[in-house]
């Protein structure tokens, strides 16, 4: 009996410690906030090379483990290697192939805009100047607004130009030091990410080790899983929507060489790219090609936005779910709440990478909250719920039928 009340009084007290601790660690890190971000910042910065190297490894582990099963009958001794090395070599050639593809064309896009800019600049200004001659009152207003406003540029090329220059020439270098950190970081990222494909398998049976040795193995298998899912999600979405992005730029490649749009390489680029962006990236993509495309030919800009329009319906709803299916599970709304939460954090990564993680998460919340509900008996609203919201195919049909 004393040694029962003995281990209550020892838990209650390493309880009490525990939250003690807690509270005293909150207490420091909402105090030197500054402090500990700038700290991770540093380590963050520092460890940038192996952020690299992870997001490589990744994106090139389904083609590794694809490769190493084609050759483990052939060379099974140096399966492993062969399929890195292959992997590799076939990524580099896929960047290559369609840098060559693509630049020359963009090239060649930005060229003709530029040898037509002042073409239509002067006939803007043609049409200009007649519109003034025709109304004398637009002449009057025209007068009045460029003498202040070549007040104005006087002003500031006298008081506002020097500090502009020293602002634009100081920003030119710390972005090339950025380009240049960059391009660091990215080259070691490359060697590092040969090590996490080599080890990958070690690291996962580590991480399974780790995981049953802290926690209890119903805890340990919930984590596991989850992480499968995650793994799912992010592979699975980012996959798809780089082909996904690839066929849409392919289709408005062919759409706009079709129509005579000379610039079509350049606009099925910005179209292709930003289409990875899930919700707004058509929207990103097609905004600065209209304009693009009315300097060159205003009817063209009209053709394009409609082209667009269409193109965009029809990735929406025949393209992307073929290639990705409900794999998200996410509606409209929690769709856009993810991509503006997690852009305005990270930017274009943030974009990304934000639906498939808030997936995750969303995925976390409602194990949580359908395993607190099992625990106080409300299973019937669950299955309310699931009927009303997220029904069976079979319900679905029975429901199309009856109506």
């Amino acid at each position: 009996m004393r040694d029962q009340e003995n281990k209550k009084y020892i838990k209650l007290g390493v309880t009490g410690v525990a939250v003690i601790v807690v509270s005293l660690l909150c207490f420091f890190l909402l105090f030197r906030l500054r402090e500990v971000t700038s700290g991770l910042g540093a380590v963050t910065a520092i460890l940038m090379p192996f952020l690299y190297g992870a997001v490589i490894a990744y994106i090139l582990a389904p083609v590794c483990t694809r490769i190493e099963g084609l050759l483990a009958n052939i060379f099974p001794k140096w399966k492993g290697m062969l399929a890195i090395v292959l992997s590799l070599i076939l990524a580099l050639a896929v960047i290559w192939a369609l840098v060559m593809l693509v630049f020359p064309q963009v090239w060649g896009s930005i060229v003709t805009i530029a040898n037509a800019a002042p073409a239509q600049l002067a006939a803007a200004n043609r049409w200009f100047h007649n519109l003034l001659e025709s109304q004398p009152q637009i002449q009057t207003y025209w007068d009045d607004f460029s003498a202040k406003a070549t007040a104005g540029i006087v002003q500031w090329l006298k008081t506002g130009l020097l500090p502009t220059m020293e602002t634009v020439i100081s920003g030119l270098g710390s972005q090339l030091a950025v380009f240049f950190t960059v391009v660091k970081n990215l080259s070691f990222g490359v060697l590092i990410s040969i090590y996490f494909l080599a080890s990958r398998k070690q690291f996962a049976a580590q991480a399974k080790l780790l995981l049953n040795g802290i926690f209890p193995s119903r805890a340990a298998a919930l984590i596991e899983e989850e992480a499968r899912y995650a793994d799912k999600m992010f592979n699975g979405f980012l996959m798809g929507k780089l082909l996904d992005s690839a066929i849409i730029g392919v289709l408005c490649f062919i759409g706009t060489t079709l129509m005579g749009m000379e610039s079509a390489a350049l606009i099925s680029v910005i179209v292709g790219v930003t289409n990875i962006i899930p919700f707004f990236g058509p929207f990103i993509g097609a905004i600065p090609c209209a304009l693009l495309l009315l300097l060159e030919n205003p009817m063209h800009c009209v053709y394009f936005i409609i082209f667009v329009i269409v193109l965009q319906q029809l990735d929406g709803n025949v393209i992307g779910p073929k290639i990705t299916g409900d794999l998200i599970g996410l509606s409209s709304f929690w769709v856009m709440f993810a991509i503006l939460l997690f852009g305005g954090l990270w930017g274009i990564v943030g974009m990304l990478v934000g639906v498939p993680l808030f997936a995750v998460i969303y995925d976390i919340i409602r194990r949580l909250t359908f395993y607190g509900l099992d625990r106080h008996g409300c299973g019937n609203l669950i299955e309310a719920y699931n009927a009303k919201f997220h029904p069976a195919p079979a319900e679905k049909k029975s429901k199309r039928k009856s109506s």
